[in-house]
């Protein structure tokens, strides 16, 4: 990442001002890094003007200042930069040091999305899904979600799975949606599991499985999903004890695998 950084600076006294603000800021040392990274962020370097505005952003080194950090964000994001563009659209979803601003939102989501970067895509995709800034359109969402979905991004997943299961900008698909919701299960994501424990439950895109319903279940619960406990004791209450222990089984071989050894 830093020979990255690097290759884009105009020269080697550059590079090597940049380095050891780099060097510092990775230190602890925000004060030097800061001392380092401003004169080249003035002079017009995009990396440092993007590094600049998260030292304010995040109160590094520097009283927290949202206003500071949204002109460095907007200097790299108007040279190109897909990371300044992405968070400079953060802070005018959120509304931190401008006015909440959908549109303006959508307009950098939007430049970085078309850069490929994952959250950007994932946020326009929102954008789209919940009609905020930009009338409701599902089909829409649901392009950005794959593309954010492509890139292993999680959250993407299960909400283009859910896309799948519900037949919204897409046809109606169970089994694409239990592909989606499985990748973002395997990536522990306690929504995912709990949806893949509903498709095994109904047999939608899966053949019906209540041992694979409170395996799935089981492993949401143990995640945080708050409905997921419940659903499993109800699995449980149609299931034989030889088969509610096998699932038990099941779920903590999936869960101490790392989510590669998940079923039978």
């Amino acid at each position: 990442m830093v020979l990255a950084f690097l290759m884009a600076l105009s020269s080697p006294v550059i590079a090597q001002d940049f380095q050891k603000g780099f060097a510092a800021y990775n230190a602890g040392d925000f004060a030097t890094a800061l001392q380092e990274w401003t004169p080249l962020a003035e002079a017009g370097d995009e990396v440092a003007q993007y590094n600049l505005a998260l030292m304010y952003d995040n109160g590094e080194g520097v009283p927290l200042d949202d206003k500071e950090a949204i002109k460095w964000y907007r200097l790299a994001a108007e040279q190109g930069n897909a990371k300044a563009q992405y968070n400079l659209a953060l802070m005018y979803d959120n509304g931190e040091g401008v006015p909440l601003d959908d549109k303006e939102a959508i307009k950098w989501y939007r430049l970085a999305a078309e850069q490929g970067n994952a959250k950007a895509q994932y946020n326009l995709a929102l954008m789209y899904d919940n009609g905020e800034g930009v009338p409701l359109d599902y089909a829409e969402a649901v392009k950005w979600y794959r593309l954010a979905a492509e890139q292993g991004y999680v959250d993407a997943q299960t909400n283009l799975g859910n896309r799948y299961g519900n037949g919204e900008g897409v046809p109606q698909d169970y089994a694409e949606a239990v592909k989606w919701y499985r990748l973002a299960a395997e990536q522990g994501n306690a929504k995912a599991q709990n949806n893949l424990g509903i498709m095994y439950e109904y047999g939608d895109g899966v053949i019906q499985d209540n041992t694979m319903a409170h395996m799935w279940y089981n492993i949401a619960s143990a995640n945080g999903h708050e409905k997921a406990g419940g659903y499993r004791d109800e699995r449980a209450g149609l299931m034989t004890n030889a088969d509610i222990s096998k699932a038990q089984a099941m779920a903590r071989e999936c869960i101490s695998s790392g989510y590669t050894k998940c079923g039978y």
